[in-house]
């Protein structure tokens, strides 16, 4: 029996600002069996792929992004807000509506030899998505494939991961932002 996963993740109106919908996930984390279904059908959607490792985007892409690598049987990445990882990392620099941010890996975890799937709870404007897809390159990592929990396909983010020669896979879509 399959579950309506979109029925588990809670809509809030007006966070974190007037006229937006917020998409918590936290609803679907908590249940058990909604949780556990979302990591195995992004699990199984990339299985036989050849991956390496997931990497996982902060915060809320490690919670999915882990249990999709210990299904896959491949190695977790952590991309990092900047100042984050110890040791030596690389990093990339991304724009945010006011200003600039820095995600980052560590720099001797990637290589020519691997392949990595990218996981995160959801896809907007995709610009995070975009620079965890540049950073892996710069490693020498391929890296093809992203799946999410949630497309807000209005946002346009999943065409802009398209457009950088990225297939994107998501659980569910919701309309607006």
């Amino acid at each position: 029996m399959s579950i309506d996963l979109k029925s588990l993740v809670r809509t809030i109106p007006d966070y974190p600002k007037p006229g937006i919908l917020f998409r918590d996930i936290t609803t679907l984390i908590e249940h058990p069996e909604g949780f556990k279904e979302s990591v195995e059908r992004i699990a199984a959607a990339h299985r036989g792929m050849g991956f390496t490792h997931v990497a996982g985007i902060e915060a809320r892409g490690f919670i999915f992004g882990a249990g999709v690598a210990i299904a896959l049987g491949v190695g977790f990445v952590p991309v990092r807000k900047r100042g984050k990882l110890p040791g030596t990392t690389i990093g990339q620099n991304y724009a945010l509506e006011y200003g600039v941010d820095t995600i980052e890996i560590h720099a001797d975890v990637l290589s020519n030899v691997h392949k990595v799937l990218i996981v995160d709870d959801l896809i907007a404007t995709g610009g995070t998505a975009i620079a965890a897809v540049s950073l892996i390159r710069r490693a020498g990592a391929a890296c093809d494939n992203a799946a999410f929990v949630i497309d807000l396909p209005d946002l346009g983010g999943a065409e802009k991961l398209r457009a950088e020669k990225v297939a994107v896979s998501s659980l569910m879509a919701f309309e607006g932002h």
